[in-house]
């Protein structure tokens, strides 16, 4: 027996098979969409890493060195699977590899130079209590003697604060390291605390600034 459709039925059959098939085209274009979305967002995630990185590269002393390190590590994390970027990411590296030993060089040099200095210190603090407080003049003389090898020259300036206020000094006249260390000679004790001390290339001091220590 033959079965008869009517035209509504046949309509919506129709209508039906259309709806269906525009769902499908709906679905593959939005799909479309997003891929294209995440494509173009992926490109710009890769042009501003590349020039991130191009700026670690160029970097003429505008960032610090963690700072660096810190910037290097974010972009990292974005685990951005892309050639160039990886090879800029090596070539960082590197750099920032090479300005850290050269940073850890340069705090291993300085820490014996700060040493030696704190020595040296010591050492004419030493000198100025021994002249000070001898029991002769030829003594004295032997240990102003020692103590000028020290100094860059006799005529070394020496500065004596007298009095400090809100991180300004007050400084009593100057005088020369030579006719400080005779001074010395002829008191009991000595009543000035080094209060820094300026070096030259050679080691030998250049300058003294000194302070009263009220408490001898």
């Amino acid at each position: 027996m033959k079965m008869k459709i009517n035209f509504n039925t046949l309509l919506m059959i129709v209508l039906a098979a259309a709806i269906s098939l525009g769902g499908l085209s709906g679905c593959k274009s939005k799909k479309k969409v997003a891929e294209a979305q995440a494509q173009a967002e992926n490109d710009r995630m890769i042009a501003k890493a590349k020039a991130d990185l191009l700026a670690l590269l160029n970097d003429e002393g505008n960032l610090t060195l963690e700072q660096k390190e810190e910037e290097l590590a974010r972009i990292k994390a974005l685990n951005i699977q892309d050639a160039e970027i990886q090879d800029l990411i090596r070539q960082v590296e590197e750099k920032l590899a090479k300005e850290r030993a050269a940073m850890m060089e340069e705090v291993e040099e300085e820490v014996p130079v700060k040493a030696n200095e704190v020595a040296l210190r010591n050492q004419l603090s030493d000198y100025f209590d021994q002249i000070a407080s001898s029991q002769n003049v030829s003594s004295a003389n032997s240990k102003i003697d020692q103590a000028l090898n020290m100094f860059a020259s006799p005529d070394v300036p020496v500065l004596i604060i007298i009095n400090e206020t809100n991180g300004v000094y007050d400084y009593d006249r100057p005088t020369d390291i030579k006719k400080y260390l005779n001074y010395l000679k002829d008191q009991d004790k000595s009543i000035n605390a080094i209060e820094n001390l300026v070096f030259d290339d050679n080691g030998k001091i250049t300058e003294v600034e000194l302070i009263r220590n009220y408490e001898k």
